[in-house]
C-alpha cells in the first residue's frame, strides 16, 4: 500500500469531487482546503484524533466559530474516507470535544414598531430595490434568493412567490489563480425550493406592476441583468440609516419574518417549510425559546388538565 500525504490525497479528491457538486459548493471546499486544511495537515500521512483535536482548539482560539470548525472537519473527513478507499492512508475514528459555550447568542430581529415602519415607508416610497426589502420581510427570502427573483416567479393570480434560484459571488481557487465569480444557482437545499403565499398588502403592490413588466427581468433591477448580494446589501444599509433603524444584517429581515410568525402562534412545521429549512429542528433551535410567561402558561395548562 503506497502511503500518500494529505496534500496528495487532496489533489486527487478535488478532481474526483468536481463533477458531482455545485460550483459554489466546490469553491467553498477549495477555500477550506487552501485556508485551513493544507497549511496544517498538508504533509501528514495519518489523521489521528489527537492531531484533529489540537487543530480544532487552535482554530477556535483563532476566533473561528464552532460551526465553521465543524464545516472544516466535514471536508477533512470526506478526504480521509477518499484516501482510505484508495488505500493511501489508514482510517481513524474521532470523538472531537468542543468547549461548552457560556451563552446562546440571541437572534437580532426588528422590533414590531420598526418592522411596521419599514413596510409603511416602502408602500409610500416604491422602487424596485425597496420592493426587495418588502418581499424579504413578507416572505423570509434570503438575500441571494431576492437578488435572483424574476417577475415570472411572482404569480399574482394564485398569490404565490416561487423560490427556484439563488445568486452568489464565489471564490475560485485554481492552482495559483484566484478570482471571484457571480453565479446563479439552484437554491441552498432541495427544501429551499418552495412556494410562499403573498400577503394582501404585497399583492396590492405587485399586481399592477405585473401587467407592465417583462416577466424575464429581475425584480430588483427590472432589467435582464441582476444585482449581486454585496451591492444590494450596501443599498439596504443606506435605507436602514435613512430610516434610523438600528444596525441589522440583511439576514435579520428573514429572522424578523420567522420571529413574527412564531409570535403569531403559527405552527412550527409551517414556519419551517416557509423558510425552506431542511428539517424542523433548525427552526426550533433558531426561533423557539419560550420566555417565563409561556413556561408559566404551559405548566398552568398541564395542571388544569389534571383537574387540580
Amino acid at each position: 500500500m503506497e502511503k500518500k500525504t494529505i496534500r496528495e490525497i487532496a489533489s486527487a479528491w478535488k478532481e474526483d469531487k468536481r463533477p458531482y457538486v455545485k460550483r459554489s459548493t466546490f469553491a467553498a471546499y477549495m477555500l477550506i482546503l487552501e485556508n485551513h486544511i493544507l497549511p496544517y495537515f498538508g504533509e501528514y500521512y495519518v489523521l489521528k484524533e489527537n492531531y484533529v483535536q489540537d487543530f480544532v482548539l487552535q482554530k477556535l482560539n483563532s476566533g473561528l466559530s464552532i460551526k465553521s470548525v465543524k464545516d472544516i472537519l466535514i471536508v477533512l473527513k470526506m478526504m480521509m474516507k477518499f484516501g482510505v478507499k484508495h488505500e493511501w492512508m489508514s482510517y481513524c475514528e474521532w470523538d472531537i470535544k468542543y468547549p461548552t459555550t457560556e451563552s446562546i447568542k440571541s437572534l437580532e430581529v426588528l422590533t414590531i414598531t420598526n418592522h411596521r415602519k419599514i413596510l409603511n415607508y416602502i408602500r409610500k416610497n416604491f422602487t424596485c430595490r425597496n420592493l426587495g426589502v418588502y418581499i424579504s420581510l413578507s416572505t423570509g427570502l434570503r438575500i441571494g434568493e431576492i437578488c435572483a427573483l424574476k417577475w415570472s416567479d411572482i404569480d399574482t393570480d394564485n398569490a404565490i412567490v416561487t423560490v427556484s434560484r439563488t445568486i452568489e459571488r464565489i471564490y475560485i481557487v485554481e492552482g495559483e489563480e484566484k478570482h471571484t465569480e457571480l453565479v446563479i444557482n439552484t437554491p441552498k437545499t432541495k427544501n429551499s425550493y418552495r412556494e410562499i403565499p403573498i400577503t394582501k398588502e404585497l399583492l396590492a403592490i405587485v399586481k399592477p406592476l405585473k401587467k407592465v413588466v417583462n416577466n424575464e427581468y429581475y425584480v430588483l433591477t427590472n432589467e435582464e441583468k441582476p444585482t449581486e448580494p454585496r451591492t444590494y446589501r450596501n443599498y439596504y444599509k443606506q435605507l436602514m440609516d435613512k430610516l434610523e433603524i438600528p444596525k441589522l444584517k440583511y439576514h435579520g429581515l428573514r429572522h424578523s419574518f420567522a420571529t413574527r410568525c412564531i409570535e403569531s402562534n403559527c405552527d412550527y412545521k409551517t414556519v419551517s417549510v416557509l423558510l425552506g429549512h431542511s428539517n424542523i429542528t433548525t427552526t426550533l433551535n433558531l426561533y423557539v425559546h419560550p420566555n417565563m410567561e409561556q413556561k408559566k402558561r404551559c405548566i398552568a395548562k398541564m395542571f388544569k388538565s389534571l383537574g387540580i
